[in-house]
């Protein structure tokens, strides 16, 4: 063990900042994805942000600049293995190449299984599962030539707990959490880290209809199982995301690696209320 390590008055917070690290954030044009890009531009990072839509990136581009951040847009299909090959060979060109990537891009299906076709199981599990394996395999050559990285995976709840109706989300972010061990076990040596974050239910805009007052004014029924069922009694916004986001991204956590971090309101940890 070298000194630099051994000595706990090396300790700065200076180790959380990002400053001189370009960082690649996939779905970046709103909620979870915008909060994070925002987290790691304010912590020094240069950020390259990516939409599978041209339109809903210049709206967003223009979001990121109302709030004081430069960052720079690039469309691509993450699920396409030479889409995401020339995005990130843009934006070596431009910024050089990423030492952070935050694999955020993804979508849910709300079908109970039998109603659900092997199509949209399989376009799940692409979009969910498939593009963060394609996003990582075009980054990482030159994060191992460097000798350094991070790749933060968003993941859920779904990679620990199953719900109804989800069975295509919960396989794919299960994978996801199995991913970034794996990613964590074979790129370690090369200072390479994998580890992800695993959202709670957090209130955006995809979100917004299971929070909605119900006609008679009172709550809608998934939101009062969701507040039962979180000790902190509330869902969680983006923002509760940001600092696990730029910690994960930081030399703070060179010595963390496979592991995801629940930032949840507890309900991981949590049997639920004893009845009345």
């Amino acid at each position: 063990m070298s000194e630099q390590y051994a000595d706990p008055s090396v300790f700065s917070l200076d180790l959380f900042r990002l400053d001189g690290q370009v960082a690649l954030v996939t779905g970046a044009t709103h909620g979870i994805g915008f909060a994070c890009a925002v987290a790691l531009a304010k912590a020094g990072a240069t950020v390259a942000v990516n939409s599978h839509s041209a339109e809903h990136l210049e709206r967003a581009l223009a979001e990121y600049a109302a709030a004081g951040v430069d960052a720079h847009g690039y469309v691509a299909d993450v699920t396409d293995e030479d889409a995401v090959a020339a995005m990130v060979a843009d934006i070596t060109a431009d910024l050089g190449s990423p030492d952070i990537l935050v694999n955020n891009a993804g979508m849910i299906a709300r079908t109970p299984m039998l109603e659900m076709s092997a199509e949209e199981y399989r376009r799940v599990v692409d979009i969910d599962l498939a593009a963060p394996f394609i996003c990582a395999k075009a980054v990482l050559p030159a994060m191992v030539e460097k000798g350094h990285g991070k790749i933060v995976n968003i993941c859920s709840l779904m990679s620990e707990l199953g719900r109804e109706t989800v069975a295509a989300y919960a396989a794919a972010k299960g994978g996801l959490k199995m991913l970034t061990r794996n990613i964590a076990s074979e790129f370690g040596e090369a200072n390479v880290q994998c580890n992800g974050i695993g959202p709670g239910y957090i209130a955006t805009p995809q979100t917004a209809p299971l929070r909605e007052p119900q006609a008679d004014g009172s709550m809608h029924p998934f939101d009062s199982f969701i507040r039962a069922k979180t000790p902190a009694g509330r869902w969680g916004t983006p923002v509760d995301l940001m600092g696990a986001m730029v910690f994960l991204a930081s030399p703070a956590s060179d010595f963390v690696n496979g592991q995801v971090l629940y930032v949840d309101g507890g309900i991981t940890a949590y049997l639920g209320k004893q009845p009345q």
